[in-house]
C-alpha cells in the first residue's frame, strides 16, 4: 500500500509549504502592496498604447491642417501652414514631439477656434463629469434595488418584468431614449426643461461667480440660492435617466445573478437551516457579496457612459466634452479630437486603478 505525503506528515501540510508561504510572504508576493505596486504601475504602458494608438489613427488620414482645411484653401496656403505647423516633417518626428507635449501637460491648439485644447478640456470636462456623477446616481438608485428584489422574487412574474426591463434599458440607444424622454416629460407634460444645464439667467449667475468651477452643482451650492440649484437639477433630471437606465441595466442584472448565487451558498444554507428568515439572509448574508462585482464593473461602466455621453450630450445640448467632440468632428478638427479622445483614456485607466484598489480592500481574493 502507497504512503500518502499526508498520511506520513501526521495529516499536516506538505514538507516545505510552510517555509514556501513564510517566503512568499516575506517577499510581498500576493499581498496587498505589491498588487496595488503592479496596477498602478500598468497605467502607464495602458496610456502609452493608447496614445499611440489615437496618434497613428488621427495621422491614417493625413496632417489635421489638410484634413479641415483641404478644399477650401489655395494649394500653395495650405502648404505653408502645414510647414508652419510642422506636420510636413518625418512621422516620428512628429510623433515624438507629441509625446514630449503631453508629458508637459500640452494637447496642443485646436485648429478650428484656436483655443488651447487644454483650456478646452477643462471648461467643457467638467460638464461630463458632472453628467457621469448624475448618471451613476441613477444607475445605483434604480439597478441596485431592483436586482436585489429580483433576486428575492427569483422565477416569480415581477423578476421576468424586471428582467425584461433591464435588457431594455441596457439595449436601447441612448439618444433614442432622451428623446422619448423629451417628448414625454419636456413637450407632452412640461414638467422638465428641454436642453441644456441651466437657463439663461442661471447660467449667468453661474458663470460669473468667483472661483468658478465649471460643476453647475457645486456652483449653484456655493452661490447659496435655492432658486439656481433647483434650476439646474432640473436640467439634469432628464439627461441624468437618459445616461443612468444604461447603466442601471448591467447593475441590475449582476445584482440578481450574484445575489440568487449567494443565497445558494452553504453558509446560506447553514443559516437557513438555523431558521434565519428568508428576508434577513438576503439583506445581511446575501446583498453584500453581491455588491462585489458591481465595485469591479465601474471601471468598464465608466467608459460606457463616456462613451454615451456623446449622444446624450448632443440629445440634450449638454455642453460637454462629447457635445464639443461631435462639433470638433464635424469641423474635422483632429487636433482637439485627439484631445479629447486621449483625456477619456487617461480617465478610464485612472478609474479602473481605483475600482481595482477598492476591490483589493473589499475582497482580498482578488490579490492574488
Amino acid at each position: 500500500m502507497t504512503t500518502t505525503t499526508t498520511e506520513l506528515t501526521g495529516g499536516g501540510a506538505a514538507p516545505g509549504a510552510a517555509p514556501v508561504a513564510a517566503a512568499r510572504t516575506r517577499g510581498g508576493g500576493g499581498g496587498l502592496g505589491s498588487y496595488l505596486l503592479v496596477r498602478f504601475l500598468l497605467i502607464f504602458p495602458t496610456i502609452f498604447i493608447l496614445v499611440t494608438t489615437v496618434f497613428v489613427l488621427m495621422r491614417l488620414t493625413g496632417d489635421p491642417i489638410t484634413a479641415a482645411q483641404g478644399g477650401r484653401l489655395p494649394a500653395a496656403e495650405l502648404a505653408a501652414r502645414i510647414k508652419a505647423a510642422g506636420y510636413d516633417r518625418p512621422i516620428l518626428v512628429q510623433y515624438w514631439e507629441y509625446l514630449t507635449q503631453l508629458v508637459r501637460g500640452d494637447f496642443g491648439t485646436a485648429l478650428s477656434d484656436g483655443r488651447k485644447v487644454t483650456e478646452m478640456l477643462t471648461t467643457f470636462g467638467a460638464a461630463t463629469l458632472e453628467l457621469a456623477f448624475y448618471a451613476l446616481i441613477v444607475a445605483f438608485v434604480v439597478g441596485i434595488p431592483l436586482g436585489r428584489l429580483a433576486a428575492y422574487l427569483r422565477d416569480r412574474w415581477p423578476d421576468a418584468v424586471l428582467r425584461v426591463f433591464a435588457i431594455l434599458c441596457y439595449a436601447t440607444p441612448v439618444f433614442f431614449a432622451g428623446l422619448l424622454l423629451k417628448l414625454v416629460f419636456a413637450v407632452n407634460l412640461g414638467w422638465l426643461p428641454v436642453a441644456g444645464r441651466a437657463s439663461t439667467g442661471a447660467e449667468i449667475e453661474l458663470q460669473t461667480l468667483d472661483g468658478s468651477t465649471g460643476i453647475y452643482l457645486i456652483d449653484a451650492l456655493r452661490l447659496g440660492d435655492g432658486e439656481v440649484l433647483s434650476d439646474v437639477l432640473e436640467h439634469a433630471v432628464l439627461p441624468a435617466i437618459a445616461l443612468g437606465l444604461l447603466t442601471a441595466g448591467v447593475f441590475l442584472r449582476l445584482v440578481r445573478t450574484n445575489v440568487i448565487g449567494t443565497l445558494g451558498s452553504g453558509y446560506v444554507e447553514a443559516a437557513r437551516s438555523r431558521g434565519v428568515s428568508e428576508r434577513r439572509l438576503l439583506r445581511k448574508h446575501a446583498y453584500r457579496p453581491a455588491l462585489i462585482p458591481i465595485v469591479t464593473v465601474i471601471g468598464l461602466q465608466i467608459a460606457l457612459l463616456l462613451g454615451g455621453a456623446v449622444l446624450t450630450e448632443t440629445t440634450f445640448e449638454w455642453k460637454g466634452l462629447g457635445f464639443q467632440l461631435v462639433e470638433y468632428l464635424q469641423a474635422r478638427d483632429f487636433v482637439a479630437v485627439q484631445g479629447i479622445v486621449v483625456l477619456a483614456a487617461v480617465i478610464v485607466a485612472v478609474v479602473n486603478f481605483v475600482v481595482d484598489v477598492i476591490a483589493a480592500l473589499i475582497d482580498p481574493r482578488v490579490r492574488y
